[in-house]
């Protein structure tokens, strides 16, 4: 996997490349930071959008923000005109939130040219980049990009399950520490309060300076104070798969391989009465 992030510096000399595709991927809700707001709409020139809700997200899954199937990511990927060669960034309002998961979903369906703009808007509007009001107008030419789901990427409660009993994965938790803790309600109805036996606690903040994520120095004494090692196969889990793929994206960033996103994550499994929770 090549470095996944792209500076702002690199995408405005690229804004007219016949081979971008520049996806903004934010989302309306913030959970786990304070929302940055805008008076009125901002996006990066050239830009389409894509709903991680909605076009990104298998609604008829009880699962909430599920994995997309394959055939309505590839549905999706030739609206947009993604081809083979085409190269895909994502961005999103808040600086890094949203657009690691996007990239997580196109990295997992075999989409291996696609990138996350670091600082996204926020750093872009800092630098006093031209932006414009609206999304692109221009109809893409249809794509010809195929989806399909590689092994390895995602996980279930099962998969979960099984290696922790055997100590043969490290699990890493992206929200806050109250609520890996217990201290405060979830803010979903039914979930139960703590986290899964055994997992780590790194909220995502820690892993961003600013709108960026910190340097590959930084990341990478964080996860080895976490983790003590750089060869541990880490599963990642947040609320649910949103703001795990930051910091999963993190581990990437400083050479980490064997990542899996569980994707159902706190409000899969704390929704379970049948599985073990800590606090």
């Amino acid at each position: 996997m090549e470095f996944p992030l792209v500076t702002t510096s690199w995408l405005e000399a690229n804004l007219n490349n016949p081979q971008l595709v520049l996806i903004d991927v934010s989302m309306s809700k913030v959970v786990g930071k304070k929302a940055i707001e805008y008076g009125r709409p901002l996006f990066i020139p050239n830009s389409q959008h894509l709903d991680l809700e909605t076009s990104l997200c298998d609604l008829t899954s009880t699962q909430v923000h599920a994995f997309p199937v394959e055939e309505q990511f590839t549905r999706e990927v030739q609206r947009l005109g993604i081809n083979a060669e085409s190269i895909v960034v994502f961005y999103d309002n808040q600086g890094i939130y949203s657009a690691p998961r996007a990239w997580w979903i196109f990295q997992a369906m075999g989409c291996k040219n696609s990138f996350v703009l670091d600082g996204g808007l926020p750093q872009w509007l800092s630098e006093k980049r031209s932006v414009v009001s609206g999304l692109s107008v221009d109809e893409a030419v249809p794509g010809h990009m195929n989806g399909k789901l590689q092994s390895g990427f995602v996980c279930d409660s099962n998969y979960i399950m099984d290696k922790i009993v055997n100590g043969q994965l490290t699990l890493i938790d992206a929200r806050s520490k109250e609520r890996f803790q217990g201290l405060v309600p979830e803010p979903r109805a039914g979930v139960r309060s703590g986290h899964i036996p055994g997992a780590l606690n790194l909220p995502f903040p820690e892993v961003l300076n600013g709108h960026c994520f910190k340097s590959p120095e930084q990341l990478s004494e964080i996860f080895l104070n976490l983790t003590g090692s750089n060869n541990t196969r880490l599963v990642f889990s947040c609320g649910s798969g949103i703001t795990a793929c930051i910091t999963l994206l993190a581990a990437v960033v400083v050479g980490y391989s064997h990542l899996i996103l569980y994707d159902g994550s706190w409000s899969d499994w704390g929704s379970n009465s049948a599985l073990p929770v800590e606090c």
